[in-house]
């Protein structure tokens, strides 16, 4: 496995928009815009590690929506809930939150927000605790994967939403799949190509399923790209470039659908921002066949057709 080392340019400078707000995700959407997260100060985790579903406190959100030289900024303000994830759903916006409290005799909390461009809320739905990604297709279905404390119950829910570890919502918050194939006890990553292909890759198997067919007449397939904790891949269909793994996620590695159901051996990858140095990016998406990285005030893109 031979090493090859790719230096990449800023996709976009976020720095007019940053003053006092710090990056909380930077997204791909399924509409080739990029969607970014911001927050006036990151909630602090109760006693250092727990991370809190609802805040006391009112924070300020905004969305940076790029698409190519052009950046548009969405404020939405006084707010009480801990969002983590931002995706177009059709002409409006996604907020969705990772933590979702239960606290019985059917109360809950309510973690996904819709938005329009004016930062007023347009509607709210639940869509579970331990939410791991949340990425939207172009005809607004909803998909999200669950880490393990979302697949085996915290946060008061004794039966959890995202048990089968891999759900699809409709843009009103109405399930209308859940894996019952796979025995994912952890999704790992999640990549939805489009509204007939999706791609995830989970724990304890760390295999690599695909769905095609939709929600709606979905047909699951494996291969095993050998690769044990990989937090996230993209694939040209043939291309695979994955997260390197346990403890090696600042490399990553190029491989190759030689075979029906077996890929290459592959080689490794590592990323170099303008300045020549090792990129340590705050934030990664993959997404389709493309990888965004956030890193201070820049946004960093690049294709796998760009890498082969």
């Amino acid at each position: 496995m031979f090493d090859k080392t790719v230096t990449l340019q800023p996709y976009a400078d976020m720095s007019v928009h940053m003053e006092g707000f710090e990056v909380v995700s930077a997204q791909l959407g399924g509409d080739e815009c990029v969607y970014v997260l911001l927050v006036n100060r990151i909630p602090k985790r109760i006693r250092g590690m727990h991370v809190p579903s609802a805040l006391k406190e009112t924070y300020t959100y905004k969305v940076l929506v790029i698409e190519d030289n052009y950046m548009e900024a969405v404020v939405i303000e006084g707010q009480h809930f801990n969002y983590h994830y931002v995706q177009p759903l059709r002409n409006k916006l996604l907020l969705v939150g990772a933590r979702c409290t239960y606290y019985g005799l059917d109360r809950y909390d309510l973690n996904a927000k819709v938005c329009d461009y004016k930062g007023e809320t347009v509607r709210e739905f639940m869509l579970g605790d331990g939410i791991q990604s949340v990425q939207v297709t172009e005809k607004g279905t909803i998909w999200t994967s669950y880490f393990d404390e979302g697949v085996f119950g915290n946060n008061g829910w004794n039966h959890p939403i995202g048990a089968q570890g891999l759900l699809a919502w409709d843009e009103h918050g109405n399930k209308i799949y859940e894996d019952h194939t796979s025995n994912i006890a952890d999704c790992y990553a999640l990549n939805v190509v489009n509204e007939q292909e999706i791609w995830f890759y989970f724990y304890t198997d760390f295999l690599l399923g695909r769905i095609s067919g939709g929600p709606g007449q979905a047909k699951v397939t494996y291969m095993n790209p050998n690769i044990s904790g990989s937090a996230g891949f993209c694939t040209d269909g043939y291309h695979f470039l994955f997260d390197g793994g346990y403890g090696k996620h600042e490399t990553f590695i190029l491989k190759r659908n030689e075979s029906p159901g077996s890929l290459s051996a592959g080689h490794k990858i590592h990323f170099l921002n303008e300045q020549a140095e090792p990129l340590k990016p705050h934030t990664r998406d993959f997404r389709e066949n493309r990888v965004l990285f956030s890193e201070g005030n820049y946004l960093y893109r690049v294709a796998i057709e760009e890498l082969v």
